[in-house]
């Protein structure tokens, strides 16, 4: 059976005497390499499952940036977690201990210059990663394996098909679609003490990286107050530090009360108080991603950006979009939007607040009929 794991995550980084913690025994030695962002880490998931259906005893460490690595512990699956040094001057004990581990297979899942130097500094026999139709494939010589992604395949699919194609390529055989995120019993046991027990559970989290993607505050605060109306349902709001200004608008454009969550201050945290509802009002975004991992179902606004490749995996989940190409918003737009760029349109703004109170609606209803 695998050895238990041996996380390395926040500021800490490979050039740490990790070797001496790990069973060099067990073959082969994965590193996959993933910088950013939150829900590209969580949905590596279904490459880490197949990974390890395929080589059970296999050590499996995942290398990121330092701000995404805390969700790794949270993957049953996952071994380890490396980050990218934060100086030039960590890089050469990074480099130093990154071949001490004694990789026998890297998946860069990014092509980067950056990544492409790690992956061939890792002394990795078995190396690979994508080649994109209209995006340079960089320093082919590094790599041993490739796998090959048309544009069209690209669009039409979930981004973790697209990520399976990888595995694939070196010979890891397909059989598992899941992704999973486990949070530790501590974590469940103090979100368990900031929620109420019984009764219909709504949690929203009004945050997104892109200001053009945000469904208007006075929606969120008309759907809040038609939960606690017409369903009795309690509703919680929570969100990063940076998002804070759009939770208290809620809560002050809101009729009725809605209790203010403090951010959990790691994704561990988040995972587990996002296990504790029945629904998870979003946008498009990493935390959807955790929560759709945790098992609690989401209830998703999207924007112009492709559901297809981003929406969130599972059953129960509902997305919410405007049929697109949507109709520009014109003078009522905040500022000018463009239609082509998902990250500087306003399309999310179409969406009503019926359309949203009505997919709450089905989803705290099939909550109800499978309990």
């Amino acid at each position: 059976m695998p050895t238990a794991p041996s996380f390395q995550t926040g500021e800490r980084t490979a050039t740490e005497p990790a070797a001496a913690a790990l069973n060099a025994t067990r073959t082969p030695r994965v590193l996959l390499i993933r910088r950013r962002y939150l829900g590209d880490i969580v949905l590596l998931g279904s490459v880490l499952r197949n990974l390890r259906l395929h080589w059970p005893r296999a050590w499996i460490c995942v290398l990121t940036e330092p701000a995404y690595a805390s969700v790794l512990p949270l993957n049953p699956d996952v071994d380890s977690a490396l980050t990218f040094p934060r100086r030039a001057g960590e890089w050469f004990g990074f480099v130093r201990a990154l071949r001490r581990l004694g990789f026998t297979h890297v998946l860069d899942f990014d092509n980067t210059d950056r990544t492409a130097l790690v992956t061939r500094l890792s002394g990795a026999a078995v190396r690979a990663t994508f080649d994109r139709e209209l995006i340079p494939f960089r320093y082919q010589w590094i790599y041993t394996h490739r796998a090959a992604v048309a544009n069209a395949a690209y669009d039409s699919q979930h981004v973790t098909e697209t990520y399976l194609a990888l595995p694939k390529a070196v010979g890891v055989p397909i059989v598992s679609r899941e992704v999973r995120l486990v949070p530790r019993p501590e974590a469940l046991a103090a979100a368990g003490k900031l929620v109420a027990q019984g009764g219909n559970k709504v949690l929203v989290h009004p945050g997104t990286r892109s200001p053009y993607r945000v469904w208007p505050v006075e929606r969120f605060a008309e759907v809040c107050d038609r939960l606690q109306d017409r369903l009795n349902a309690q509703v919680f709001l929570t969100a990063g530090p940076a998002e804070k200004e759009w939770v208290d608008q809620i809560r002050a454009k809101a009729q009725t009360h809605l209790v203010t969550l403090n951010a959990p201050a790691n994704v561990g945290g988040l995972a587990a108080l996002q296990a504790q509802f029945d629904a998870f009002l979003c946008h498009d975004s990493g935390p959807m991603h955790v929560a759709a991992a945790v098992g609690t179902p989401v209830v998703a606004l999207f924007g112009s950006q492709n559901a297809t490749i981003w929406r969130p995996l599972g059953e129960r989940h509902t997305v919410l979009q405007t049929a697109l190409p949507c109709t520009c918003l014109g003078a009522a737009a905040p500022s000018p939007c463009t239609p082509t760029d998902s990250y500087r349109s306003y399309c999310v703004r179409k969406l009503t607040v019926d359309e949203v109170f009505a997919a709450l609606t089905r989803t705290l209803a099939i909550g109800r009929a499978t309990r």
